[in-house]
C-alpha cells in the first residue's frame, strides 16, 4: 500500500489515546507499547491515562500486530499514527514505553522511526531476541509470523530488531530499564543486564533498576514511581 489511510481525524481507529479527557493542548507524547497477544481495543481510561491526562500528555497506545515484534511493518505502520499526531498537535516530546514485547518494541522503534525519539523507558523487556526464540516453546511461531517476508535469513532478520544487537545504533537519548527479579518469562540476566552492559559500552545513557520479590512487569509501587517520574521529566512536566 502506498499510502496508509491513517490521519489526525481517525486516529482512534488504529490507536488508542486519551486525548477526550485533556483539559489543554497536550505537551507530550507518550507512546505506550503492548506485549505479546496484545493489541485489544481499549474502551476504557487506565488510572495512568488519567494521570497523564493531568499532566497534559497525551498517552497513545497503538494498535499493531498482536505478534509483531516491532518488525518493518509495525515500523511504518507508528511512523503514520505518530506523524498524524504531529501534524495535529504540532511539534512535542515523544516518549517511547512498553513491557516484554512492548520493552523490545520501544527500543527498537527508537531505533528505526523517522520521527526523534526524545527518550525511552522499557519494562522487564525483551533485549536478546535470538535467544528468547529459544526461552519458550510459545515465541518461535509468533517471531516467525513476523519475520517471514524479510528478504534474509531468520538469524539475520532477528539481530535486526533484537536491541541487542541493536545496541550500538540506539539513539543517543536517555533510557530506563526495569527489570524484576522473579521474572519467569523473560530472563533478567540473558536480557536487560546483557543489554545494560552493552549501552554503557556504546556510550548511552541509561537508568537501570532491578525490582526485587516482583514477577514478569509487575512493577512495585517504588519502580512503578521511578518508571513514570522519568516519563514526565523527559516531558518537561
Amino acid at each position: 500500500m502506498k499510502n496508509l489511510p491513517i490521519h489526525g481525524e481517525n486516529i482512534h481507529l488504529f490507536a488508542y489515546t486519551n486525548a477526550d479527557i485533556l483539559q489543554h493542548a497536550p505537551r507530550g507524547i507518550v507512546l505506550s507499547f503492548h506485549g505479546l497477544n496484545g493489541s485489544q481495543m481499549i474502551k476504557e481510561h487506565s488510572g495512568f491515562a488519567a494521570e497523564c491526562a493531568g499532566k497534559d500528555l497525551l498517552l497513545v497506545c497503538p494498535y499493531d500486530n498482536p505478534w509483531s515484534w516491532m518488525n518493518d511493518l509495525a515500523v511504518r505502520t507508528l511512523d503514520e499514527i505518530v506523524g498524524a499526531l504531529l501534524e495535529k498537535y504540532g511539534s512535542l516530546p515523544i516518549i517511547s514505553t512498553g513491557g516484554s514485547m512492548g520493552g523490545l518494541s520501544c527500543l527498537i522503534y527508537a531505533r528505526y522511526s523517522r520521527h526523534a525519539i526524545t527518550a525511552c523507558a522499557a519494562n522487564c523487556p525483551v533485549c536478546d531476541l535470538p535467544y528468547h526464540y529459544t526461552e519458550r516453546p510459545d515465541l518461535p511461531r509468533t517471531i516467525v509470523s513476523a519475520l517471514c517476508h524479510y528478504d534474509m535469513e531468520l538469524p539475520e532478520a532477528m539481530e535486526s530488531i533484537s536491541p541487542l544487537h541493536q545496541a550500538g545504533k540506539l539513539p543517543d537519548i536517555p533510557y530506563f530499564i526495569a527489570h524484576c527479579e522473579e521474572d519467569q518469562a523473560v530472563n533478567q540476566q540473558m536480557h536487560s543486564e546483557k543489554l545494560l552492559a552493552a549501552m554503557k559500552k556504546a556510550g548511552r545513557r541509561v537508568e537501570y533498576i532491578s525490582v526485587p520479590g516482583r514477577g514478569h512487569c509487575d512493577l512495585s509501587p517504588e519502580a512503578r514511581a521511578q518508571y513514570n517520574t522519568f516519563i514526565f521529566r523527559h516531558c518537561g512536566v
